[in-house]
């Protein structure tokens, strides 16, 4: 098991900045892909950004340039900084993880943390 506990969520002004953290502890060996999902109300969950445990990385359209996902593979850590925030970046941000584990793939999520873009 993988316990994924985010942190760093909060109300910040529009054109303000974040920086999430997402620390993962537990049975961590084969961690590969680690990233952030986003879920604003009525709408469905959503990729934001992912990252490899190569350090490769993608971006959902709406945050390329603004946002930048990192990882420390020593701390077991992943970090969404976030820049330029909108109003629409306003949601619950989920840390995921997958892992393989003797061939088996599996699957973790954190408990989500707010973020809120408001004047």
């Amino acid at each position: 098991q993988v316990q994924l506990v985010e942190s760093g969520g909060g109300l910040v002004q529009p054109g303000g900045s974040l920086r999430l953290s997402c620390a993962a502890s537990g049975s961590i060996f084969g961690i590969n892909a680690m990233g952030w999902y986003r879920q604003a109300p009525g709408k469905e969950r959503e990729l934001v950004a992912a990252i490899t445990s190569g350090g490769s990385t993608n971006y959902a359209d709406s945050v390329k340039g603004r946002f930048t996902i990192s990882r420390d593979n020593a701390k077991n850590t992943v970090y969404l900084q976030m820049n330029s925030l909108k109003p629409e970046d306003t949601a619950v941000y989920f840390c995921n993880a997958d892992q393989i584990v003797v061939g088996v793939k599996y699957n973790y999520w954190g408990q989500g943390t707010q973020v809120t873009v408001s004047s």
